[in-house]
């Protein structure tokens, strides 16, 4: 580079680089927990596929989220684990774009299938008399095909946006991978337009659709609290509580990374909290839906032993 006017090329991650000693122990790790999370989405992505009893919107809904994670944490773990292995911890100024624009596009639109989910909980059990016509196949399949659609427009156009800005100074990212804040923070050239955009985009795929989420669920609490069977109740509760686990878990993370003050939280703070919603929640998302939900096991029970009769 030649001085403050050379455009950055690439960009070096800082996100494990004073954790030199424990780089090899932090790879094994990452990879286990990769691991566990390709096994047991791929796991419920195959059985909500080929069980007839699983073929409700609600499994179809999780099908979807398994997929999310899959795709999710794999445009962050791979580059993150040959990070880990390597002495320059680099990425190209185009790889950077690419992965920040999977990364928002996948996590955009889990935020949004989040808040479909918790709809259809509603449906399923405030209206039960009308679910089989107000979550039919055609609304389903529309819904998904909404989530997915708004989170790859959103993602395309915040991607072009940061990236059309200029970069000719520092070109080290205080993260271990492209988010949206510490890339913005590399800037040669005034972000005020993307931190509105920024500010607008939170309150779209965040707050809005955590505002549903709780709006649904304060009127599921309502119905189940009015149910007499405790059967009823009980099954109601355990239906819902997977899905609250995983929202309580990936939001709350959200929260804390994009919504304090831009200058607030240690980097050490920042990365434990990135890698709790981008590589742990995934990690237990499989773990909480499969051990809390009886037809899931069941049917993991009976593609398992197919495979072992085989």
């Amino acid at each position: 580079m030649e001085g403050n006017l050379s455009t950055v090329t690439e960009f070096i991650f800082l996100g494990f680089s004073d954790l030199q000693h424990l780089q090899l122990l932090l790879f094994i790790l990452v990879l286990l927990i990769y691991l566990i999370i390709l096994i047991g989405n791929s796991l419920i992505i195959a059985v909500t596929v080929a069980d007839l009893a699983l073929q409700s919107p609600m499994y179809f809904f999780l099908r979807n989220l398994s997929v999310l994670e899959v795709c999710y944490t794999s445009v962050i773990i791979p580059k993150t684990l040959s990070n880990l292995l390597s002495e320059h911890q680099t990425i190209s100024f185009l790889g950077c774009a690419a992965q920040m624009y999977f990364f928002l596009l996948f996590g955009n639109s889990e935020c949004c299938l989040l808040a479909v989910m918790s709809y259809d909980r509603y449906v399923a059990i405030c209206n039960p008399m009308h679910y089989s016509l107000v979550m039919s196949r055609k609304v389903t399949i529309s819904l998904a095909s909404v989530v997915w659609i708004a989170g790859n427009v959103v993602a395309f156009e915040q991607t072009v946006t940061i990236f059309m800005l200029s970069f000719h100074g520092p070109n080290k990212i205080e993260h271990f991978f492209c988010d949206v804040i510490p890339v913005l923070k590399l800037a040669s050239t005034d972000t005020s337009l993307n931190d509105v955009i920024n500010a607008v985009l939170i309150v779209v795929f965040i707050i809005f659709p955590f505002v549903l989420i709780i709006t649904s669920y304060v009127c599921i609490l309502s119905t189940i609290l009015k149910m007499r069977s405790a059967e009823g109740r009980h099954k109601a509760f355990s239906t819902c509580s997977s899905h609250l686990i995983t929202v309580t878990l990936f939001f709350g993370s959200c929260f804390i990374i994009y919504m304090r003050p831009g200058s607030s939280g240690s980097v050490d703070t920042n990365r434990a909290i990135s890698l709790l919603y981008t590589v742990i929640t995934p990690m237990f998302n499989p773990i909480i839906y499969s051990l809390r939900n009886k037809e899931v096991k069941e049917a993991l029970r009976k593609l398992l032993g197919r495979s072992r009769t085989s």
